[in-house]
């Protein structure tokens, strides 16, 4: 591996076929100001990456024709250190612009951190798993070396408003008296572009201004929170004229509490959305599905001494239609309280497990 450095950079997204033959986009003659970037596409050492790899009609996860105009969830993805939605730490990089499923055919990428440098490598056209690099790989293509520093800019720079005091990005209020638990799930909810604030109670939340409250886009309260102070929460709310989403937490589960205000802070339409539904019954999960997509099944529950027990039931192109997802034993216990997370890209849904 070249111990180059390349440049990372985003530009508006052109579809296959938009390029001149030196493969730079043109100019348009009044570009005007700059929109949303809701269609962006890479740019790896002054070069759209979507021309080395001659990928048809796909788009970045950036190139969202849907809302919201930035696609907080799949930025996030793209950082070092977050799961990757496919084995072996590959990330999608090119999708199909319509349901985003290998099905139709992908390309993913490793993405990870290694030697001072994220490193982009292993690319391939991808159809399902896991990929066979010798028939579908591009051995042409990379592998690609940034700047930590340049990297992490680019794309939080997405996140970020212009007057740079955070007062663009999506706000929840977390509320518990475990300050421990609290400052790592603000902690996790930073990558992901969503700025949180903590309170102890609601006698806490109370000294907070009414317009402050009306500020944010959800409540998290904590999972030994007291129906009591749950319903003083939502009072508080009412009298402020907040519309924040109150998302009563699960369990001390980071990656559940993370998918619970994900879900809360998504207002997009049903009619846009990838998952109908997700239930969950003795013995399996029901899972409706709007259009063609690849999901992600995971269940998750903390154990008797307070460990996370995290497993993943099924990752798999799912069409249009409900499915049914059966659930072993050794993940639903009668003991210990389970939960199910069910991820596809841009959308989360978690629903509790009925124990047998």
């Amino acid at each position: 591996m070249s111990a180059e450095y390349a440049s990372f950079g985003l530009a508006p997204a052109v579809r296959t076929g938009g390029f001149p033959p030196d493969g730079t986009p043109a100019a348009p003659a009044d570009p005007g100001p700059p929109g949303p970037p809701d269609r962006l596409d890479f740019v790896v050492d002054g070069l759209p990456l979507l021309v080395r790899l001659s990928a048809g009609d796909a788009v970045s996860p950036l190139a969202a024709d849907l809302p919201p105009a930035i696609p907080r969830a799949e930025i996030a993805r793209l950082l070092p250190g977050t799961p990757a939605l496919l084995g072996g730490g590959r990330r999608v990089i090119y999708a199909c612009s319509d349901c985003a499923s290998l099905g139709c055919g992908a390309v993913t990428a490793v993405v990870e951190r290694a030697d001072s440098a994220v490193i982009w490598r292993d690319f391939a056209w991808q159809t399902d798993e896991p990929v066979d690099l010798e028939r579908e790989g591009y051995a042409q293509v990379g592998p690609f070396r940034f700047r930590p520093e340049e990297y992490r800019a680019t794309l939080t720079e997405l996140l970020a408003d212009p007057a740079g005091d955070g007062a663009g990005l999506p706000r929840v209020l977390l509320i518990g008296e475990r300050a421990r638990h609290l400052t790592r799930l603000a902690a996790a909810l930073r990558p992901q572009g969503v700025r949180a604030d903590t309170a102890r109670d609601a006698a806490d939340a109370g000294r907070i201004p009414a317009a402050g409250l009306r500020s944010y886009g959800a409540v998290v309260l904590g999972p030994t929170a007291a129906p009591g102070e749950r319903a003083a929460v939502r009072d508080l709310l009412a009298a402020a004229g907040a519309g924040a989403v109150c998302v009563d937490g699960l369990a001390p589960v980071v990656p559940l509490l993370l998918a619970q205000i994900e879900e809360a802070l998504d207002r997009r339409p049903c009619a846009v959305r990838r998952l109908g539904g997700l239930t969950a019954g003795p013995g399996g999960a029901g899972v409706d599905v709007a259009s063609a997509c690849r999901v992600r099944l995971t269940a998750y529950r903390p154990d008797r001494v307070h460990r996370t027990r995290g497993r993943t039931l099924f990752d798999g192109t799912l069409p249009p239609g409900h499915h049914r997802i059966p659930l072993d034993p050794g993940t639903v216990r009668a003991r210990d309280r389970a939960f199910l997370v069910a991820r596809t890209l841009g959308q989360v849904l978690v629903t509790p497990a009925a124990a047998p």
